[in-house]
């Protein structure tokens, strides 16, 4: 199978390894020669191309599965709408028609509940924040475009792993978090996250087009925090209430329930970090 990554960071280089390790022929998109190199002694395929460039999109390889999983880098200067939105559409008019299968890795920030409440595929999508919209917006880009027939949303929870655990610095430090410590926490780790893209890929039969893509185990910040700093060995975490100055959609977001059920049942996954009290401890064992 040919594979093209567009967004090979965090997700998308697990996700190449087990392609690679199945021995299928991964094709990546990056902006750079240099990171094209690296690509290369990692025997992967390189293509130098940026998303919000259209003009260097013009030779993109035919391939039977594209991964989206495009980030944002804050230190740029487009917007997220001109990376997840824009460059979206820059990169599917350019993609070759033979693409047998579209994955598009969204998040669960479409959703703009405050209250705690459980929300699954079928909840309607309100986001608060830009990053939720630009996100939303991407979706129906896609759901729009001649490959929605092909498509699979994957929405992730928080995704964490080695080398990014949510406000581990703060804690080392002694700095309060400036977060509501009983609000809730959706998370994924990242193999698992993995995981999931490589069987959506794999599976012959049509999927539905959206997917959420949680550990299903809720977690108030408090309790999250609480076990990082005992695994870790940290002063013990504390909080402060969110900055007046942050807009209103920052101070309340992030409390809401993600299930997974549906992802269960349609891919028969078994997750290997079924909870975060899991997955920090494999974090933790790795640091080491």
């Amino acid at each position: 199978m040919r594979r093209l990554i567009a967004g090979c960071g965090y997700l998308g280089s697990r996700v190449a390894r087990l392609w690679r390790a199945a021995g299928d022929e991964v094709h990546v998109l990056t902006r750079t020669a240099s990171r094209a190199r690296h690509f290369q002694r990692e025997g992967l395929i390189p293509w130098v191309g940026d998303v919000t460039r259209p003009e260097t999109l013009q030779q993109l390889p035919a391939v039977d599965t594209l991964l989206w999983s495009v980030g944002f880098d804050r230190d740029m200067l487009q917007t997220v709408q001109d990376v997840y939105v824009d460059g979206l559409r820059h990169l599917l008019a350019a993609l070759p028609p033979q693409v047998g299968r579209v994955i598009h890795i969204s998040s669960t920030g479409v959703y703009g509940q405050t209250d705690g409440s459980w929300v699954d595929e079928a909840t309607e999508c309100r986001p608060l924040r830009a990053g939720g919209q630009a996100f939303l917006a991407a979706e129906q880009l896609l759901l729009q475009s001649p490959f929605s027939d092909r498509t699979v949303i994957l929405r992730l929870a928080g995704l964490y792993g080695p080398g990014r655990l949510p406000r581990l610095r703060q804690l080392q430090v002694g700095q309060p978090i400036d977060t509501q410590p009983h609000h809730l926490l959706n998370l994924i780790h990242v193999d698992d996250a993995a995981q999931v893209v490589q069987l959506a890929a794999a599976r012959a039969l049509q999927l539905p087009r959206v997917l959420l893509v949680s550990d299903g185990q809720p977690v108030e910040r408090l309790a999250f925090y609480q076990e990082a700093a005992r695994l870790f060995d940290t002063p013990p975490a504390q909080f402060c209430s969110p900055s007046s100055a942050q807009p209103v959609a920052g101070r309340r977001a992030g409390h809401k329930r993600v299930h997974n059920d549906r992802l269960r049942a349609e891919l028969g996954i078994t997750l290997r970090y079924p909870s975060y009290r899991a997955g920090l401890a494999a974090i933790r064992a790795e640091s080491w």
